[in-house]
């Protein structure tokens, strides 16, 4: 009897750390899941927020058709190189659909501020954006309802917000949306300002294609975020409004 239990635990210690080299193995760095394939550098469109109440990292991005095996990547804390990829581990994290899966988003508890890459796979390729610095400790995310729409062309309100109101802005992006919150159009300008749907400055568009008309006494909503060259959402405006 010794001697068989001796057996079964050995094996019960050989399967556990197997599997324990297994789960290992599934976090990857960036660099070591990199030299897989190919890659393009900057073609994922992502940035990351803190949410108002919980303060919890909202990582957002933009899945393009097709997109598979969407990964988020982030390093230990944010004292490091954010270009050197080795320093970025996988975080298994579930996605969520933002604005009815148009977006997703990761939401985490942190501790720490970090740097974050969003990856998918497309055609072929390995996509990953640019690094995402959080800073929901020293920057907290501001959010709020602040933009002026003035609805004097009828079916094409112009949005108004104040111009880098809380500092470190680089781009704005915009998103108009339904009462189901299903995303109706997604721009970029370096302007403080939008007018539904005038593109003559916008200068990145993720609409898929060109918006119906706002349909007279809809209710609708306009969502800004002011992001900063190194991704973080400085701001947030949030605004219900009925179509005029």
């Amino acid at each position: 009897m010794k001697l068989i239990n001796r057996v079964r635990y050995i094996l019960v210690f050989s399967i556990a750390l197997s599997c324990t080299d297994s789960d290992d193995n599934l976090v990857l760095t960036l660099l070591s899941y990199l030299e897989t394939g190919t890659y393009t550098n900057g073609a994922v469109i992502a940035c990351a927020a803190s949410d108002q109440n919980t303060n919890k990292l909202l990582t957002f991005y933009y899945p393009e058709t097709g997109a598979t095996n969407i990964r988020l990547y982030q390093t230990n804390n944010a004292d490091i190189n954010p270009n050197d990829f080795s320093n970025y581990q996988q975080v298994f994290v579930e996605n969520e659909p933002f604005f009815n899966g148009y977006l997703g988003k990761f939401v985490q508890s942190v501790v720490n501020e970090k740097w974050s890459i969003v990856t998918f796979e497309l055609d072929g390729d390995i996509k990953i954006s640019n690094p995402i610095r959080s800073k929901q400790i020293t920057k907290p995310t501001v959010w709020t309802d602040a933009v002026t729409i003035d609805q004097s062309q009828s079916g094409m309100p112009k949005f108004v917000w104040e111009n880098n109101a809380v500092g470190d802005n680089a781009i704005y992006f915009q998103v108009l949306s339904n009462s189901a919150n299903d995303l109706i159009s997604g721009t970029y300008t370096y302007d403080n300002y939008f007018q539904f749907y005038n593109t003559d400055n916008v200068v990145l568009n993720i609409t898929s294609e060109i918006p119906s008309s706002l349909i007279l006494d809809e209710e609708y909503n306009f969502t800004l975020m002011d992001v900063s060259e190194d991704n973080w959402v400085n701001w947030v405006v949030l605004k219900t409004f009925l179509a005029q």
